[in-house]
């Protein structure tokens, strides 16, 4: 199983390091032919106008493309690229998840904070619900979610990870944190759809 990470901008090389952790042989995508080489793409933070500037009009085709029949993960920034709606501002995003996504949300940097939600149980995770630290830098929210749309984690009231299909999106940064289900729980994703 090859995974890529889209290592144009944000943390990537942290996914890189928890996936490689997990066993899972990891490419870093720095151009749109190399979609072509991997099982499934994971989507780091960072700022999400600026991948769409960064992978160009080409390069966003090409990773629409990808979302359809690969799977996805996106973390924060990657969220928001994969939700259907995107508000403060308006942004094109890849309509993998049918979701509307409100960027920075929860403030600027300053307010980036650790917090425990709940790992739910989901088609992903077997185990009951559980706590789960999560790490949220300048996060977004998902203010409405698709009645196909699954909930795989909590903070509160708020809804912070979902998964649609092949696609499946965190609010936080599960790569800062020592805890590896949520890695994992993408590692199921794509052994589901390998099968």
């Amino acid at each position: 199983m090859t995974i890529g990470v889209l290592a144009l901008q944000g943390d990537f090389d942290a996914h890189r390091r928890r996936l490689e952790e997990l066993g899972a042989k990891v490419v870093l995508i720095k151009k749109p032919e190399q979609f072509d080489e991997i099982d499934g793409l994971v989507i780091p933070g960072g700022e999400s106008g600026t991948f769409l500037k960064l992978l160009g009009e080409e390069g966003f085709e090409k990773l629409k493309q990808f979302v359809r029949v690969k799977p996805t993960f996106g973390t924060c920034a990657g969220a928001i690229l994969l939700a259907t709606e995107v508000e403060n501002p308006k942004q094109a995003g890849l309509g993998a998840i049918d979701i509307s996504i409100r960027r920075n949300a929860y403030g600027r940097q300053i307010d980036s904070s650790i917090r425990e939600g709940q790992l739910l149980q989901s088609s992903l995770n077997a185990k009951p619900d559980s706590p789960l630290e999560m790490v949220f830098i300048r996060a977004p929210k998902i203010e409405r979610i698709g009645k196909d749309v699954e909930i795989i984690a909590t903070e509160g009231e708020d809804t912070v990870a979902v998964k649609q299909g092949r696609a499946m999106a965190a609010t936080f940064h599960p790569e800062l944190s020592e805890d590896t289900r949520v890695h994992q729980a993408f590692l199921a994703l794509i052994e589901n759809h390998r099968e």
